[in-house]
């Protein structure tokens, strides 16, 4: 029988009640959250779950709502089951004042390059990196470039000529 996003969803239910939440299916992509504290539980089950097998990370990033309050930032994780060719979406916020979340780099080795660009980026601290540091930017930055706090360029400005960027 091939996995489908119902059986997933109830596997994640039956496992965890109601502290995976908010689960939505756009184009097809179950995408649900849980909190930050429960990020390790819930991939360490998805792993190990004979029926489920999502033994592969795609992608790990961060998104910045400045809107939400407490729940400013957002770790993105895209999973795959390659046995079955199945992916999800798993979601976990943190306040931008306190933004720690459990590392998943014994679990996938994959995660450390992914969680060490996130850092940089957006500031998320990957508690139990083993080697957490910038991987892009310098070292002497002392911002994370990807936060929305910083105004957008005045498109406007008379002194930037188009022509010098190949615009």
């Amino acid at each position: 029988m091939s996995l489908t996003n119902e059986t997933i969803k109830t596997r994640l239910i039956e496992k965890f009640g109601d502290q995976v939440s908010h689960f939505e299916e756009p184009y097809g992509l179950l995408t649900f959250e849980a909190p930050k504290e429960m990020n390790l539980k819930v991939m360490q089950f998805l792993y190990d779950d004979p029926e489920l097998r999502f033994l592969f990370l795609t992608d790990l990033t961060a998104v910045n709502y400045p809107d939400k309050q407490g729940r400013e930032l957002a770790v993105v994780y895209h999973l795959h089951n390659l046995a079955d060719n199945i992916r999800i979406r798993f979601k976990v916020f943190t306040d931008i004042n306190t933004p720690e979340i459990f590392t998943a780099t014994q679990l996938y080795a994959s995660a450390n390059w992914m969680e060490r660009e996130t850092f940089d980026f957006f500031g998320v601290k990957f508690v139990g990196h083993p080697n957490l540091k910038r991987i892009l930017n310098v070292d002497e930055m002392t911002y994370h470039p990807l936060l929305k706090q910083y105004p957008l360029e005045d498109q406007t400005r008379i002194d930037k000529d188009d022509a010098m960027f190949g615009r």
